[in-house]
């Protein structure tokens, strides 16, 4: 299907400088760079506002050099890309429209940090227009792969031509709003398990009470977004934070070790989050996978700065190598096949 004119096509292998942390980028297939997704821009109301500005800010790009760098082969697990906002496809369901954040900036971020692959996350703004987070990918290559928004009406050309590009998940996010209906769970885990594919949720603690019955009966394995999100203030005994102790004890639910800033809302090193990312890891730290969260849209706090959220998983580590390569190395390479 023609790609709707004014649409702009990200490659950006051109642009990025030599770097040796980092694994060269490359264009899209010709094939898809001459006839776009099978899905249309404006389904669901998703379409190109030439007037539409950033109403948050973007990320901090001056990264702290860490501690000490990830180990080879290390994966950032949990970013979102995002065009400039009066050149991609926005939902009308959006809470926020996000200001440009590249996968160039990305991949520089990730060269202080020793990071070599990415795992892209459609976010909410963009709605079921998988387009332009496909293209990023696309243009990263063979170390990238992705978490879609799809839904029942999803055709499955849509589907196929995300899995060629290396998407891997379907993500319902049920915290920023606009996102598919609960409702649809158990339909879109039962198209995507044929594939291979697991669910991501970005749920909040509370939330995981009332969905873990149903979350138990998918026939996927599961990935909890940003350690589940539960309320610093009520402690790991809360309903939802167990809840989500009980699932991973049954050996399908994952967790990304991310945001904690969005679980204290000072500034780093985010204290109050400790106690949540250390029980994750001791409970099962071979389903354990960490992200930056980048570009670290509407943060309650001050903006981190990912040097600093690097930081925070040699803390909850102990600085311990094998764990290290476990979380960082060796788990996303099991989940999304690298």
């Amino acid at each position: 299907m023609t790609r709707k004119l004014g649409r702009r096509d990200f490659a950006c292998a051109a642009a990025l400088a030599p770097l040796a942390a980092i694994p060269i980028l490359r264009s899209a297939s010709p094939a898809v760079a001459a006839t776009g997704s099978a899905r249309p821009n404006g389904v669901g109301g998703v379409q190109i506002d030439p007037d539409a500005v950033a109403t948050i800010p973007g990320p901090d790009l001056t990264t702290k050099p860490p501690k000490r760098r990830a180990p080879p082969g290390a994966c950032d697990s949990h970013l979102h890309i995002f065009g400039k906002p009066s050149e991609v496809p926005l939902s009308p369901k959006r809470r926020y429209t996000p200001a440009e954040a590249t996968l160039e900036q990305a991949t520089a971020m990730h060269a202080v940090l020793g990071i070599e692959r990415m795992v892209i996350v459609q976010p909410s703004p963009y709605g079921l227009d998988n387009d332009f987070e496909r293209e990023q990918l696309e243009t990263f290559g063979a170390r990238g792969r992705g978490s879609a928004v799809i839904d029942a009406a999803t055709p499955d050309s849509d589907i196929e031509v995300l899995h060629k590009a290396g998407f891997r998940a379907a993500r319902f996010n049920l915290v920023s709003g606009g996102g598919v209906a609960t409702s649809e769970l158990e339909t879109v885990a039962a198209r995507i398990a044929k594939l291979g594919w697991h669910l991501e949720l970005f749920v909040d603690a509370a939330q995981l009470v009332e969905l873990t019955p149903q979350i138990a009966k998918l026939p996927t394995e599961i990935v909890i977004d940003h350690m589940g999100m539960p309320n610093a203030q009520l402690g790991t005994e809360q309903p939802g934070f167990q809840a989500l102790l009980g699932l991973r004890a049954e050996g399908r639910t994952w967790v990304k070790l991310s945001a904690p800033y969005r679980i204290d809302a000072g500034p780093a090193p985010w204290p109050k989050a400790d106690p949540f990312a250390r029980a994750l890891i001791e409970t099962a730290p071979e389903r354990c996978l960490w992200g930056s969260d980048w570009p670290h849209t509407r943060p309650p706090g001050p903006m981190p700065n990912d040097g600093d959220l690097f930081d925070r998983l040699l803390a909850w580590t102990e600085n311990d190598d094998q764990l290290l390569k476990t979380i960082l190395v060796d788990n996303p390479a099991r989940l999304y096949g690298f």
